[in-house]
């Protein structure tokens, strides 16, 4: 299977730069996987949408300032630097990537405002660096003071202020991730009451988003793609909930592609979900046999990326590309800060 073979057409006016002022004003393309038909619809119907006795998953981290701009000793030139995954907290040592990159060798320090130093201490996996952090009190009160929201990279401006608020889901709580889980973007309080209001249950779970959001597929087979693996923790409280949907054959719900890739992960680790954490690092492309996930909704994304090969495998990808065609002629909204597909 080529990589290839998930390609489509994206006019660049369509990819979504700015926040829509209402959350819930979303577009919502809903796909039927059974018959591969769908039809144009609104964020604001999904209450009505689902089941009374639907389980609705989301995944509650919390997006943090992660990208950091400092200078080299070698130099006042201006370095990007952004914090992808945190190895220890003693050290206090993070896989990051750097740009630009070429010349920034094991050994170097690099600056961040008056009080954040660190170290180049190795290279790592797909061409980050790992850097370890001088201690200092309150680091990540430091990281909030100097960080910038990291916006994709497909969205072409610099971060404003009221990003910090709206690159985040209402339900974000647990920090750790350089990438909002987007589709979870679309929720205001007043739906998830509609939601509640309908007797649906809701429980959330916890996957930090990590670098493999920005990074782009390098090989041309898909059996080829390695993923980078990401954190995660789901409490008893979650797994229980998860597990008794499951026995009682509700439909599970996932909201967004990074909790599908959670509970699918818990699911191939054992037969009920566990309480617990770890890191996931599950590639989920068309053949893949769903063990957990019912519903899910999402995102328009990228061509050729990992997250559309999972949305591929949960319905279809003649159904999946035929859908895409649809909203890229109905002018949909994609990517963060776009509209959303639901398909059951």
């Amino acid at each position: 299977m080529l990589v290839s073979d998930f390609n489509f057409h994206l006019p660049e006016e369509l990819i979504a730069q700015e926040p829509l002022a209402d959350r819930s004003s979303s577009r919502m393309l809903c796909l039927n996987r059974a018959t591969g038909t769908w039809k144009d619809g609104m964020f604001a119907d999904l209450p009505e949408l689902l089941r009374p006795d639907d389980l609705l998953v989301f995944n509650n981290t919390r997006v943090f300032p992660a990208r950091l701009y400092g200078r080299r000793a070698a130099g006042e030139a201006r370095i990007e630097v952004l914090l992808t995954r945190q190895i220890s907290s003693e050290p206090n040592e993070w896989e990051c990537l750097v740009r630009p990159g070429k010349k920034v060798g094991v050994g170097e320090r690099l600056y961040f405002g008056e009080r954040l130093e660190a170290e180049v201490v190795a290279r790592a996996d797909f061409g980050e660096r790992r850097i370890r952090f001088l201690p200092v009190p309150d680091f990540f009160g430091q990281i909030e003071k100097l960080g910038h929201v990291p916006l994709p990279p497909y969205i072409a401006r610099d971060d404003r202020a009221n990003d910090r608020e709206r690159y985040q889901t209402i339900f974000a709580k647990e920090r750790g991730s350089v990438a909002a889980p987007t589709a979870g973007l679309h929720f205001t309080p007043q739906i998830l009451q509609a939601i509640h209001a309908r007797g649906i249950e809701t429980v959330e779970l916890t996957l930090h988003v990590g670098l493999g959001t920005f990074q782009p597929i390098r090989a041309e087979r898909v059996e080829d793609v390695r993923l980078h693996r990401e954190r995660f923790s789901i409490t008893e409280d979650a797994a229980n909930a998860i597990n008794q949907a499951r026995r009682e054959r509700r439909r599970i719900v996932a909201v967004g592609t990074t909790t599908v890739r959670t509970l699918e992960y818990a699911a191939l680790q054992s037969s009920e979900i566990q309480p617990g954490s770890g890191e996931a690092d599950i590639f989920i492309y068309p053949g893949y046999e769903f063990r957990m996930v019912n519903a899910m909704l999402t995102n328009f994304h990228l061509p050729q990326s990992s997250l559309l090969m999972l949305v591929c495998a949960f319905a279809g990808k003649g159904s999946v590309l035929n859908a895409y065609g649809h909203a890229v002629e109905s002018k949909y909204r994609f990517y963060s800060y776009g509209d959303c597909m639901f398909l059951e």
